[in-house]
């Protein structure tokens, strides 16, 4: 199973279009989303195209490949436009054999670990910084953001294939790359 991952999109449309085009490249059989969909929130500048709305029908046309969890900024209302479950803090998947918690990263991340059987991987965003690294045996992953990246990485997505997790920006490059 191929999936693509990931993170604070803000609004952006104009990033959500170059992701929705690379989900559809890379053939990812599902869209993860880490969180922090439609809003930009009160610490973040406006990124470029930001309309919410037009935001929320473009991820409500992939909403039967797409599974989200619930960032900092998404709210009840957020889940009125959405066709797809947004409300839900924390999820699992199980890929290949491995645990992959799905969390925003403003709870749990590398600095506040869940308990997880090693070899699991934490899969967050919230930092809008890009990360795969290994803390007491556990994986943490962040793809970084799709509309407003940090600490001047590229706006950027996660790839996992067949035990290899990518973060890529949107010209198709690898950033960062783990076999796990």
């Amino acid at each position: 199973m191929k999936l693509m991952f990931i993170s604070d999109i803000h609004g952006s449309v104009h990033w959500l279009d170059k992701a929705i085009e690379a989900f559809e490249q890379e053939a990812a059989d599902h869209l993860v989303i880490l969180g922090d969909m439609l809003y930009h929130g009160p610490r973040n500048p406006l990124p470029e195209g930001y309309l919410p709305a037009e935001t929320a029908v473009k991820l409500n046309g992939i909403a039967d490949r797409i599974i989200a969890i619930q960032g900092n900024c998404e709210s009840e209302v957020d889940q009125m436009v959405l066709d797809f479950p947004v409300l839900v803090k924390h999820s699992n998947l199980l890929v290949d054999g491995k645990r992959f918690f799905l969390t925003h990263g403003h709870e749990y991340n590398s600095s506040n670990m869940p308990k997880l059987p090693e070899g699991s991987v934490v899969c967050h965003g919230h930092t809008h910084i890009p990360v795969i690294e290994q803390v007491d045996g556990v994986w943490v992953f962040n793809p970084g953001s799709v509309g407003l990246p940090k600490n001047s990485t590229p706006n950027s997505y996660g790839i996992y294939e067949n035990g290899v997790i990518q973060v890529k920006d949107f010209n198709g490059n690898v950033y960062l790359t783990q076999t796990i």
